[in-house]
């Protein structure tokens, strides 16, 4: 019966050591869950002075960008004035350079000490058919008006010409004043007659 008797004993000292066991496993557990909460609530939750300070540096991002884009704008807009300027300084060069040739050809008309009526009518013709020539050559064209039906995109009618019947009523009767266009944009309308 003693055996009995010790068995039990070690029975009961087994189950409190299992007890104390499983308690301290509890604790060791909450202990570790406890730590584990309080490092998530450590980096989960930034203090406000972090987030002040998250909070400045992306306002300098910020402002460094606006700042480059405001300066990209400005030198984006200087670039464009000046190529501009050059182009309507370019252009310019170029019709004049197109002109000095013309300018010559009346030079040596002037020089000319003939008196042959018909070889000066002559040169001129020469030079004003190189003129037109050269104003062809930069885009400019003569606007037709013989025979058009009115149109204010191209005529001007600076006078009204009754009595020419429905046939003539609306068209261009005469023109006074040539009109030009300068790549298909008019630059200076024809002054017209037109029929009533």
């Amino acid at each position: 019966m003693g055996n009995k008797e010790d068995i039990e004993k070690n029975i009961e000292i087994n189950d409190e050591n299992v007890d104390k066991n499983v308690v301290s496993e509890e604790n060791t557990e909450n202990a570790s869950a406890k730590a584990d909460n309080s490092a998530d609530e450590m980096t989960a939750e930034p203090t406000i002075e972090e987030q002040l300070e998250a909070a400045k540096k992306e306002v300098e991002q910020y402002k460094d960008k606006y700042l480059r884009a405001v300066a990209e704008f400005d030198n984006y807009r200087k670039r464009t004035l000046k190529e501009k300027a050059e182009l309507l300084l370019n252009g310019s060069e170029k019709a004049v350079c197109a002109f000095l040739p013309i300018l010559d050809d009346f030079e040596r008309a002037i020089a000319d000490k003939t008196e042959d009526v018909n070889a000066i009518k002559e040169g001129m013709q020469i030079i004003f058919n190189k003129f037109n020539k050269t104003l062809e050559s930069l885009g400019v064209k003569k606007i037709e008006t013989e025979g058009k039906d009115f149109d204010v995109d191209f005529h001007e009618a600076v006078a009204m010409v009754p009595g020419m019947g429905d046939d003539k009523k609306g068209k261009v009767i005469d023109c006074v004043q040539t009109g030009y266009q300068l790549n298909d944009k008019v630059i200076r309308h024809a002054k017209v007659a037109v029929g009533q």
